[in-house]
């Protein structure tokens, strides 16, 4: 038994193709974004807690 496609089925198979294409790399954008998002928030989050560290060694030494 043979099976023949038509060219509208073709077309949508290459269309489906693309779409998963173009998801796959919309998905993995979006995990850069995210990745870069928690390394700022990270960055951020050290620099407070540095900050924290000094003031609390400054009023250490002030009541000294």
């Amino acid at each position: 038994m043979k099976t023949y496609r038509n060219g509208r089925n073709d077309m949508n198979l290459m269309h489906e193709e693309l779409a998963r294409a173009q998801m796959s790399a919309r998905l993995g954008e979006a995990h850069e974004l995210r990745r870069g998002h928690h390394l700022a928030l990270a960055r951020r989050m050290s620099r407070k807690a540095e900050l924290a560290a000094q003031q609390a060694r400054l009023a250490l030494a002030r009541a000294i």
